[in-house]
């Protein structure tokens, strides 16, 4: 790799993980207007014609930037490239229970991962082409229609005096209703994939505890989103959840992403208690 490459401004490398979501979207699309043949992965997850075909494209439009690419279907079929200081994170279709369902709660994730940081992210909505990004710049959303990128819209997290949670009481971990009561919730929102980290980013809700498993690829788009958002994403010992676990599978332990870094710590003491 080239210096020239190494040092490519992010914001530069923003652009270009916008238009490879938005060609894997397309890609997306025209495989959910059809019959949809699904598959099932090792772990028993499932996987459709869309993971491949819409990875496969992002990989060739990063190619440009000179940086390895860590893409979850990729790594499924063994290939793990070498990983620098900066290297991209992939899963092209997150939420592909969402995405045979049908109900429009998957996304492409595209993250930049630097020194073992999130600090960019693109997650795009196929179904509504609704992107949410975020960079040294801020955060923003936009639409994508027919490929055209829309007027920005900055996005910003908000505070409420009763917290709204990202997770959905009747279906998650056995400590997350006890954690509510713990922490005052007033209401739940149920949404698939990264869009999670989104509704935060933009203040919709405070607070998205997460009890069970998640790869690298599934949360660091996301959370470059809220974090450039004003949020925070900790692990329960209240540090920043940090990336390059390739020696634990690109595994994440369990966390919490809130509105902002003393939610983010307040909530994961709590989680950290309830699981002890």
């Amino acid at each position: 790799m080239s210096q020239a490459m190494e040092t490519a401004p992010a914001l530069s490398l923003t652009a270009l993980a916008i238009e490879a979501a938005i060609e894997a979207a397309a890609v997306i699309c025209a495989v959910y207007h059809r019959p949809i043949d699904v598959q099932t992965k090792s772990d028993g997850s499932p996987v459709t014609e869309a993971d491949a075909a819409a990875e496969a494209v992002i990989i060739a439009r990063l190619a440009p930037s000179g940086l390895p690419v860590l893409g979850e279907e990729s790594v499924a079929a063994g290939i793990v490239p070498e990983l620098g200081r900066r290297y991209f994170i992939v899963d092209p279709l997150d939420g592909t229970k969402e995405f045979i369902k049908r109900n429009g709660e998957f996304t492409v994730n595209i993250g930049l991962v630097e020194n073992g940081r999130p600090i960019m992210g693109v997650v795009l909505a196929p179904a509504t082409g609704e992107v949410f990004v975020g960079d040294a710049e801020g955060a923003w959303s936009t639409i994508v229609t027919d490929g055209v990128v829309g007027p920005r819209q900055p996005i910003r997290v908000g505070s409420r005096e009763r917290l709204r949670i990202v997770a959905s009481r009747s279906h998650g971990h056995e400590a997350l209703e006890r954690l509510c009561r713990t922490l005052d919730v007033e209401s739940d929102v149920s949404v698939g994939s990264s869009l999670k980290f989104c509704l935060l980013a933009r203040g919709e809700a405070q607070l998205y505890p997460r009890f069970t498993p998640t790869c690298e690829w599934d949360t660091a788009a996301g959370q470059a989103v809220l974090e450039a958002a004003g949020g925070a994403v900790v692990t329960l010992d209240g540090a920043s959840m940090g990336y390059g676990k390739g020696t634990q599978g690109f595994l994440n332990p369990y966390f919490v992403a809130a509105a902002s870094l003393e939610l983010a710590q307040q909530a994961a003491t709590e989680m950290r208690l309830l699981l002890d």
